[in-house]
C-alpha cells in the first residue's frame, strides 16, 4: 500500500517527547528536502508496550521489539507510511517486508551522569544508589563501582528525570543525545567518556522504517539518510545480530567512520560486570556488514557458549 489517497504522508512515532521531537525533526528535514508543506506530514502517535508496561524490566518482558512492533504494524497495514525510531531499540531481525535503512546524521553517542550527590559516577558515595533499566549500564556501573547499588528505572526521559528530583535514587544515567534533543544539556552533570562507558549498538542514531517496495516514500526520504551513519549502523546491527543481541544481554559498542575506513570495538559482560570479553576490528566502509558480523562471531566464541546460557 502506498501513501493514504489524500497525499498525506503518516509518521508513525512512539509519544514520548523524545520521540516526538525525532518525528519532528524527520518531518522537517522532508519539507526541507522537497519543498513541501508541514500539512502534508501527519504524525500519528502509536502506544507501544514498552511504553505500557513500567512495572517490570525490559529483560523480562520481551526485549527491543516492545518499542517497534505496534507502530512496524502499522506501517505493514498501511495506517502509517513510515515510522521513525531510535536505533538502539530496534531488534536486528525486522518484520517481513520491513526495511531500516535511513539514518539521521548521529548525535553524541555517550551516555550523560545526572546526580545531586557527585560530579561523576567514580565520585558517589560507597553503597550510592543508581536508576537504570538498562543491562548494559547496570554491567558497567557493577564493573567500575561494584559497591554501587543499581535499582530499575523504567520511563521516559522526563520520569526518569522526576524521580532523580523526587530523590528516589542518588543518580541515573541518560542517553546524551535525547538529553541534546529535548534542549537539556544544562541537566547533565558530567559525560561518561566512551573509553570507560561505551554506549548501546545504535545509540545516538535515528531511523526510519518503511515497507520494502514503496518507491515514493523510499524517495521521499533518501536524502535524509547520513551515508556515515548508515556505515557505523550496519556494522554495529550486525555486530548485535551475530551476538543474538536484546536488551536482555549486556552489549557494548561503537563503530566510528574516517573516510572510506571504519573502526569499531565493542564488548558483552556478565551481569555483574566483573567477566568482560571484547574486541575491535578494522576496515574500508563497503565492508561494515561483514566487519560486524565477523567481530561479533569472534567474542562470541572467545566467550564460549556458557557465557550465553542465560540469553534466552
Amino acid at each position: 500500500m502506498q501513501s493514504k489517497p489524500d497525499g498525506t504522508i503518516k509518521i508513525g512515532t512512539r509519544g514520548s517527547l523524545l520521540a516526538l521531537a525525532q518525528a519532528h525533526e524527520v518531518r522537517d528535514l522532508m519539507v526541507a528536502a522537497h519543498g513541501m508543506s508541514a500539512e502534508e506530514i501527519e504524525i500519528v502517535v502509536i502506544s507501544t508496550a514498552g511504553d505500557r508496561i513500567q512495572n517490570k524490566p525490559l529483560s523480562e518482558v520481551g526485549g527491543k521489539g516492545l518499542f517497534s512492533k505496534e507502530i512496524e504494524q502499522a506501517i505493514l497495514d498501511g495506517r502509517v507510511d513510515l515510522g521513525v525510531h531510535s536505533s538502539k531499540d530496534m531488534a536486528t531481525t525486522l518484520p517481513d517486508g520491513l526495511e531500516l535503512d535511513v539514518f539521521l546524521p548521529r548525535e553524541d553517542v555517550r551516555d550523560a551522569f545526572l546526580s545531586p550527590k557527585a560530579k561523576k559516577l567514580q565520585d558517589l558515595p560507597k553503597g550510592a544508589v543508581v536508576g537504570s533499566s538498562s543491562m548494559r549500564r547496570k554491567a558497567l556501573i557493577n564493573k567500575l563501582r561494584p559497591d554501587i547499588e543499581v535499582v530499575m528505572f523504567r520511563g521516559n526521559l522526563q520520569t526518569r528525570m522526576k524521580k532523580l528530583a523526587a530523590a528516589e535514587v542518588d543518580a541515573t544515567l541518560l542517553a546524551f543525545a535525547g538529553l541534546k534533543r529535548l534542549g537539556l544539556e544544562d541537566e547533565v552533570t558530567s559525560l561518561l567518556e566512551i573509553e570507560d562507558f561505551p554506549p548501546a549498538p545504535g545509540q545516538g542514531a535515528i531511523g526510519i522504517e518503511t515497507r520494502i517496495g514503496d518507491e515514493r516514500i523510499k524517495q521521499l526520504i533518501a536524502p535524509l539518510n547520513d551515508a556515515d551513519t548508515f556505515a557505523a549502523l550496519t556494522l554495529e546491527r550486525a555486530f548485535l545480530k551475530a551476538l543474538d543481541g536484546s536488551c536482555r544481554t549486556p552489549i557494548a559498542g561503537v563503530a566510528n567512520v574516517e573516510g572510506d575506513q571504519i573502526s569499531f570495538s565493542g564488548m558483552v559482560l556478565s551481569d555483574d560486570g566483573q567477566i568482560v570479553h571484547e574486541g575491535s576490528c578494522r576496515g574500508v566502509v563497503a565492508d561494515a556488514a561483514s566487519l560486524g558480523k565477523a567481530i561479533g562471531a569472534e567474542i562470541k566464541a572467545k566467550a564460549g557458549p556458557g557465557f550465553f546460557k542465560d540469553w534466552s
